[in-house]
């Protein structure tokens, strides 16, 4: 083929799919490209997707088309490797998305009734997914929840799974009363390993507490994140002003500063 689709710069998906092909060329390609295999560029797949999350906390819309066009790529990729195995091809991969997204709405591309509210929706999609699951002969309620998922996603994901089948709290009463006996465990641990044990107990009664209150605790997480970012760049700047940098400080000092940041953010007509 020749180098005309490589500059075409509205060469579209073709473009970035020939590209991947002929960086992995055997004899013309990149070397750091041949090299990777679907292990190696797993973890770059998994940055990219954090990246694109980033930029829309952010509200980076400039920035967002560039992450996308990442991880888009990070498919591509993906694709080829398998391209090069025998396994499948990125037309195979948009088709199988195109054939799922067909099959588990019926209420746009098939018969039924459109009138329907988004809840219903949800348990029709996970009705779907069931009926998927064991069509591939993986019936345990468990079976197909991802192992490389951010473990804080994995445990709502396990909790949800399990709850469909009754195997849940039924108020956010005994999830907290769990969460204080799991925190008094935790006080109570003896060894390293204990306290890690208890540790992760309390983590996943925290992420079932989210499921219940219908919060997302990654989203969550990230915006104490932030917040905690903000308010001690608020602390740093202020000693700045003094001419010192948070080691010429001490915890009490911090800490004042920390409040006064805290308050000035609940001023009246703050935002």
């Amino acid at each position: 083929m020749s180098d005309d689709l490589i500059h075409d710069p509205n060469g579209g998906m073709p473009r970035l799919v020939e590209i991947m092909r002929r960086l992995r060329d055997p004899e013309t390609g990149c070397p750091w490209d041949l090299e990777q295999t679907f292990a190696t560029i797993a973890p770059y797949t998994i940055e990219e997707a954090y990246e694109v999350a980033d930029a829309i906390e952010r509200e980076a819309w400039d920035e967002l088309k560039g992450e996308l066009g990442d991880l888009l790529f990070q498919s591509v990729f993906h694709a080829q490797i398998a391209s090069e195995r025998g396994l499948f091809t990125f037309d195979q991969v948009a088709d199988t998305m195109s054939d799922k997204m067909v099959a588990r709405h019926p209420h746009v591309f098939g018969d039924e009734s459109r009138d329907k509210s988004a809840e219903q929706q949800t348990q029709d999609w996970e009705a779907i997914k069931a009926q998927e699951r064991a069509a591939r002969a993986r019936g345990g309620v468990l079976d197909d929840v991802a192992m490389g998922l951010p473990a804080l996603m994995r445990a709502v994901k396990l909790q949800k799974r399990a709850a469909r089948v009754g195997f849940d709290w039924p108020s956010t009463d005994q999830v907290i009363d769990k969460i204080v006996e799991e925190a008094q465990e935790l006080r109570e641990a003896t060894s390293p390993d204990h306290q890690h044990e208890e540790f992760g107990d309390l983590l996943f009664v925290m992420a079932n507490l989210a499921r219940h209150l219908d919060i997302d605790p990654e989203e969550a997480l990230r915006a104490a994140n932030a917040k905690f970012t903000r308010r001690f760049r608020s602390i740093e700047a202020a000693l700045a002003q003094q001419g010192k940098r948070p080691e010429d400080s001490d915890l009490a000092e911090m800490d004042a500063l920390w409040d006064a940041a805290k308050l000035a953010e609940k001023a009246p007509g703050k935002t």
